[in-house]
């Protein structure tokens, strides 16, 4: 009998959904990073065995927004309750019971899946009593399916969490093939892994306003196994452009060289990555450039 459907993993922004679906599928289809919201749109990671197919999907973190780009980054996480077989409610081991978690788990009672609850980041609980109240007190607000605790980063239970997950999965066909491990195109990758490394690098004062888009990508006709690609990275203030550009030049080089790792290894060639950083002022309230760079409607 082979096993297969959707999963949805939701939770607050920083729990580690990312994370774990990485360490789940065995490649990174998500970049990950230590501030909150990483994760914009939605990302289906297909892991495969020959039993079952599970496909994954990173949601962004919810959040109360403040902008048109976070309702619609919440919007894309909580329209994927009702269209996946199994919810993974994610939390972190030492965060609080609060009113975002109040909100999220009234939108899962209105949800018809199982709902699991993972909770992530063991790693850093060190008074179990604590930890056990944490989840009476998320027990006492739903009926969850299944209470399980993991760490993401270490990969501890996870492979048990998998297990359970694939024995709550229904009988069915493989929805995407084997080889395959992600939904995603080359170049919505390559602009989530120079994000990332924009993410990685910069200050506080940059993560949230910023986006890479793909100005183009070829093949260079006079030196064989090269890929061009030019990308802009665009932010909503000039001072916010000084910083990605640094000194002389300096902090765009440093992206610019990290990310051309990541990009190697994703396309197996050698690449050539220019890159140029751009001001759209306020662009995460313009609702012509979220449709025109992919922030559209989306079920799951």
């Amino acid at each position: 009998m082979h096993k297969s459907g959707f999963v949805t993993v939701i939770g607050k922004p920083n729990v580690g959904k990312s994370t774990f679906i990485n360490g789940a599928i065995g490649e990174k289809i998500a970049i990950v990073s230590s501030k909150p919201q990483t994760t914009r749109n939605t990302v289906r990671g297909i892991y495969n065995r020959d039993d079952a197919q599970i496909v994954f999907i990173d949601t962004p973190g919810v959040h109360e927004p403040k902008h048109k780009l976070g309702s619609f980054m919440r919007d894309a996480a909580l329209k994927t309750l009702n269209a996946v077989d199994l919810v993974l409610y994610m939390i972190n081991a030492v965060e609080k019971f609060d009113d975002v978690d109040a909100s999220i788990i009234k939108q899962l009672k209105r949800a018809k899946p199982k709902t699991f609850l993972v909770v992530n980041k063991i790693d850093l609980a060190k008074d179990i009593d604590r930890l056990s109240e944490l989840i009476d007190t998320f027990k006492s607000h739903h009926p969850f399916d299944g209470v399980f605790a993991v760490s993401a980063k270490d990969g501890t239970y996870t492979k048990l969490l998998l297990k359970d997950i694939i024995q709550a999965m229904p009988e069915g066909p493989k929805y995407y093939p084997e080889d395959m491990s992600h939904d995603r195109g080359q170049s919505f990758m390559i602009a989530e892994l120079i994000r990332e490394k924009v993410l990685h690098l910069t200050q506080q004062e940059i993560p949230h306003s910023v986006m890479v888009t793909i100005d183009a990508m070829d093949e260079d006709e006079s030196i064989e196994g090269l890929m061009n690609i030019h990308a802009s990275i665009i932010v909503e203030r000039d001072s916010q452009k000084g910083i990605i550009i640094g000194k002389g030049g300096k902090m765009i080089k440093r992206i610019g060289t990290r990310a051309r790792a990541d990009i190697l290894a994703l396309l197996g060639v050698k690449v050539y990555l220019d890159l140029h950083c751009k001001v759209e002022k306020d662009w995460r309230n313009k609702q012509r450039i979220l449709q025109a760079h992919g922030f559209k409607e989306d079920v799951i």
